[in-house]
């Protein structure tokens, strides 16, 4: 989620060049190593054939990262808590109106039964659901951190 976060915002929280760093990187049994990264950390990978994206370093969930050599660069990032927070309530979100199987979401369009009509909004977000997508619902919350390019 925080991949699409970051894209969505424009704003990778990157604090200076510096923290950008371009090589051949390995990944090895499913780990990195990156002493340029603190335990907990977030990085970007960026270039790479299997594991583009934000990832946390030391935390990665099994299967996470795809052993592969390439060459491309490592983020390292500084998101704020609060956007780690925003980024777990929308996977929240976005499990419950976004998931098919998901509470929130009705597998019709529209309904008519007695005199009764109903129909959904014809406008789509970027998941394509009806209720205009995550992005819609917390834009709001988004622009705080929304870099405009």
């Amino acid at each position: 989620m925080l991949t699409e976060l970051c894209q969505e915002i424009r704003n990778w929280f990157v604090r200076s060049d510096e923290d950008k760093h371009l090589g051949t990187f390995t990944i090895k049994d499913g780990a990195i190593a990156a002493p340029f990264l603190v335990e907990g950390q977030f990085y970007r990978i960026a270039g790479s054939i299997f594991n583009d994206g934000v990832h946390q370093y030391g935390k990665e969930t099994e299967n996470e990262l795809t052993d592969e050599t390439w060459e491309g660069q490592i983020w390292a990032l500084a998101i704020p808590k609060a956007v780690q927070e925003l980024a777990a309530e929308i996977e929240a979100w976005r499990k419950k109106y976004e998931d098919p199987d998901g509470p929130g979401l009705s597998p019709f369009q529209s309904e008519s039964f007695g005199g009764y009509t109903y129909s959904k909004g014809s406008g789509t977000g970027s998941s394509g659901s009806g209720n205009g997508g995550w992005v819609s619902a917390f834009s709001s919350r988004l622009n705080r951190w929304r870099k405009i390019l």
